[in-house]
């Protein structure tokens, strides 16, 4: 724990412990427990500006797609196997050119980059949604095309290095909890554990936010 500060500590064991003890009231599967875990791992490397977030999430990549699938939510599925996958995997190798005292080289977005940004995705929001409409089965399209869009884009700004990326997560898993209260009210025995994960992933980003705020090169 050398390299992990006090809050990192706390914020991992109180979610954790929340996880083991909602996994044994529900009686949730061992699977979503690992989905917990190996998300949390990922999340909180990724806040550290530390290269192990791509390992733990290729796992969980795998892992939640499964789930998402389970729960119609086929936006999430291809999400997950067509581009978060072989994103952690690149994201690995580019982060490793740029590492300094083990922590990644991060930076800061111009405004005219981020209305671009913001532009591109709210278009590709609105098509996706349109399309996943369409699809038999399919829950809450335009919400669910909402945090694939949102999710592309912040991928892209982690692997660029951007602290922008977080702002995005923000709004990613403000939205995500959303689709999973959803699901749990209709029914969804994964729900409890996925909203205490994405909530854990909510809390992460704003420290995320903070952090790479505070050790971006070059903030002007």
């Amino acid at each position: 724990m050398k390299y992990w500060n006090s809050f990192e500590i706390a914020w991992v064991f109180i979610f954790l412990s929340l996880g083991i003890i909602i996994t044994i009231i529900t009686n949730d599967s061992i699977l979503n427990f690992i989905i917990l875990i190996t998300g949390i791992l990922c999340v909180v490397f990724a806040a550290k500006g530390r290269i192990f977030t791509y390992v733990f999430g290729i796992i969980n990549s795998i892992l939640y797609s499964y789930t998402a699938y389970s729960n119609g939510l086929f936006g999430e599925v291809g999400l997950n196997i067509l581009f978060y996958i072989p994103m952690n995997f690149i994201g690995f190798f580019i982060w490793k050119k740029h590492l300094s005292n083990r922590i990644v080289i991060m930076k800061k977005m111009n405004v005219i980059k981020t209305i671009i940004i913001l532009s591109i995705s709210g278009f590709s929001i609105f098509m996706l949604g349109f399309f996943l409409s369409s699809l038999r089965g399919q829950n809450t399209p335009y919400l669910d095309a909402s945090t694939n869009i949102i999710g592309i884009t912040a991928t892209f700004l982690m692997i660029w290095r951007y602290r922008e990326q977080w702002l995005l997560y923000i709004i990613l898993n403000l939205l995500t909890i959303t689709m999973w209260l959803l699901r749990f009210v209709n029914g969804s025995s994964d729900g409890s554990i996925m909203i205490l994960m994405w909530t854990a992933f909510l809390i992460n980003s704003v420290y995320g936010f903070y952090n790479w705020s505070k050790n971006a090169e070059n903030l002007k």
